[in-house]
């Protein structure tokens, strides 16, 4: 059987790990939706080159209104029939310097994170629902589960989308739709490139192997690499006066 995926953010480097991985496991028809046309026709040339055909792609962003994004993702099920698996690996990285980032700049991140990824989860979600069946993989970070100082913008954001995943997966509980929160830490990719490695970096190979053999359990939480899941249990219950001071 083919298995039919919806990539929103169809030019996320870990996206498309993830749709090279499935394909890996027997054949896949891809469906990218991203913000820039020439980036998703680059990435749709990418999986071809990979051996994937069939790639269809479609523009729409994390900033469009909610019916702009209700619009095209009904368009993107419609035009296939549906999806096996639909990945949410829409993001930006920003707010570095914290409360001295430039505020157009932090509320960009925390609109497009949260807000808008949110909005396109709810969406997909209903979709889902609405055919009984599929999976829901939503990217999310280790800083979700315990913001740092060096970036609580963004730690901040992404915790709200875990969050929603979170509560969205147990509302969806025996509805036939499963969803994947995957928290990876420091991913080595251009978006991060310039940015010094935090401890246990990854590569987007790696996030996405992690990804589809979670796809083949029940796990509803993975993290990448697995050993940061204890790393960040004892973190957790670690002092803020000391946590703050970590080289994290």
């Amino acid at each position: 059987m083919t298995t039919r995926v919806l990539l929103i953010g169809g030019s996320s480097e870990i996206g498309l790990a993830i749709v090279r991985r499935l394909a890996t496991e027997g054949p896949v028809r891809p469906y990218l939706l991203g913000r820039d046309r020439q980036r998703l026709a680059d990435a749709a040339s990418l999986l071809e080159r990979a051996g994937i055909s069939e790639v269809l792609h479609d523009v729409v962003d994390a900033d469009d209104s909610p019916a702009r994004q209700s619009e095209a993702l009904g368009a993107a099920f419609e035009r296939i029939g549906g999806f096996d698996v639909v990945v949410l690996a829409v993001g930006v990285l920003g707010g570095q310097e914290g409360i001295d980032t430039d505020p157009a700049k932090a509320e960009e991140v925390m609109r497009v994170n949260f807000v808008g990824n949110g909005s396109m989860l709810l969406e997909s979600m209903r979709h889902l629902r609405s055919q009984g069946s599929g999976k829901l993989v939503a990217l999310s970070t280790v800083a979700a589960e315990r913001p740092r100082a060096g970036n609580p913008i963004y730690g901040a954001a992404k915790a709200g989308l875990d969050a929603l995943a979170q509560g969205i997966a147990d509302a969806s509980a025996g509805s036939g739709v499963r969803v994947l929160v995957v928290r990876p830490g420091f991913v080595n990719t251009k978006m991060t490139a310039g940015l010094k490695p935090a401890p246990m970096a990854t590569t987007a190979e790696a996030v996405a192997d992690a990804t589809v053999r979670a796809l083949d359990g029940h796990a509803h939480t993975v993290w990448v690499p697995r050993r940061l899941r204890l790393t960040f249990a004892l973190l957790r219950h670690v002092p803020r006066a000391i946590y703050r001071r970590l080289p994290l």
